[in-house]
């Protein structure tokens, strides 16, 4: 098995005598066949293989084996975008009259999906303290209860997850850990590792990390045993009506029931396809993703430093300062470093907040974080706005939080951005 940087840059594709180096765009909806006995077998999933770009196409399952690699999975797929993933990864397994346990510390996109959208949908959340203590969590699961969602470092609370408390938890009541690990990457985190059972990406971030590509990714871990809760999990543990009565779990095992089932149904149904030109960039990044993740790390670092040390600033979150109380927890699960996303408050407010964004020159005003080039925004008017402020507390946004992304541009051209920008308010 390669090391992860050797899977960052070979890894979900290898090429034949003569074939392309690079993993090849296969940018066609539709594949021939010789006989429409072959193309049954693979709408009967009895047989491997490719009939309409909607559910799969070998551009997409490169890259998204290579993914499956980098998480330690079993399997895994590319969606349209990070919500696409989000929603796909509970509704895989939930229906109307489902509930599920959340934590409140995750991106407010998905906040509101799970909030709102999907509680229309008849499947209500619970959303509990990631720092909660193991028996209120115990408390929070109902016989209902279909999955327990989190995120490995949230969005843009910067709240470290303990992973391992939430999926002895999660495992005790017979039900998943899904774990969005867009925020740490498999280069700092492997949740999987740590007791998770699927974990999700926004490619969109760091894995992209150009601003190039919208996308999403689901990796299952093959390890949950969905036939140990059967009369929980029908929809893959008993006979699927609309593929002529297939049981996921029977025909294709613990490693690939789960994606199989999504991939079949819900990107059947809803379409939510990653294109094969948007799979080929996200793999470009992809390539890169070790050496990008170490020099955001490091940025970060020391950004966060120079403001925990300056008397403008409020307040400053980042887990690798030494103040912070995930410190511990992520030296222990993300030894090699956390994330390039910094959070602080200055000091004045809401409206210091803004003159100081509006002050920057090299760093820019986004809706986007986690990127080659660095950004900052203001969640609780942009990201979190439909959020209350009762919401936002419990999601560990303030009002007057900035969300700065470091890139990798050199650290001392941003460290006198950030000066500059101070010193205007």
């Amino acid at each position: 098995m390669s090391r992860i940087e050797t899977t960052c840059v070979q890894g979900g594709y290898t090429p034949g005598n003569g074939e392309p180096r690079q993993v090849p765009i296969i940018q066609s909806t539709t594949f021939k066949y010789d006989t429409g006995e072959d193309m049954a077998k693979l709408f009967d999933l009895e047989a491997s293989g490719y009939f309409y770009s909607r559910l799969q196409n070998p551009t997409c399952d490169n890259v998204a084996a290579k993914i499956a690699a980098l998480e330690g999975g079993s399997a895994a797929m590319l969606l349209s975008s990070g919500q696409a993933a989000s929603f796909f990864s509970v509704f895989n397994i939930c229906s109307a009259g489902d509930h599920v346990v959340a934590s409140s510390a995750i991106y407010g996109g998905t906040y509101n999906l799970f909030a709102v959208t999907m509680a229309r949908m008849g499947i209500e959340f619970t959303f509990v303290s990631p720092e909660i203590s193991l028996s209120e969590l115990n408390s929070a699961f109902r016989p209902n209860t279909k999955a327990v969602f989190a995120e490995t470092i949230s969005n843009p609370s910067l709240v470290v997850l303990d992973i391992g408390k939430f999926a002895k938890a999660a495992h005790d009541h017979c039900v998943p850990l899904i774990v969005d690990n867009t925020f740490a990457t498999p280069i700092n985190c492997r949740p999987i590792e740590w007791g998770a059972d699927i974990v999700t990406h926004s490619t969109t971030k760091y894995m992209d990390g150009h601003g190039a590509t919208i996308g999403g990714a689901i990796v299952d871990s093959g390890r949950f045993d969905w036939t140990s809760a059967a009369d929980k999990y029908q929809g893959l543990t008993s006979p699927d009506p609309s593929y002529h009565g297939v049981v996921y779990t029977e025909r294709f095992g613990l490693e690939g029931a789960y994606i199989t089932k999504a991939t079949a149904q819900l990107m059947r149904d809803f379409g939510s396809v990653q294109s094969p030109h948007d799979a080929f960039l996200l793999n470009l990044g992809l390539e890169s993703l070790h050496v990008r993740m170490q020099r955001h790390c490091e940025n970060a670092q020391k950004i966060a430093e120079f403001l925990e040390a300056d008397g403008r600033i409020e307040w400053v979150n980042y887990p690798g300062l030494k103040s912070s109380p995930y410190y511990e927890l992520a030296c222990r699960e993300m030894p090699n470093g956390t994330c390039g996303v910094v959070s602080f408050g200055v000091k004045g407010g809401r409206s210091a907040a803004a003159d100081f964004m509006k002050n920057l020159r090299r760093v820019a005003i986004e809706t986007h974080v986690a990127d080659a080039r660095s950004c900052c925004l203001h969640p609780a008017s942009t990201t979190h706005r439909q959020m209350t402020d009762e919401e936002l507390l419990r999601a560990g946004v303030s009002p007057d939080l900035v969300r700065l992304s470091c890139g990798i541009e050199n650290v001392d051209d941003l460290l006198e951005d950030i000066d500059q920008a101070l010193n205007k308010i």
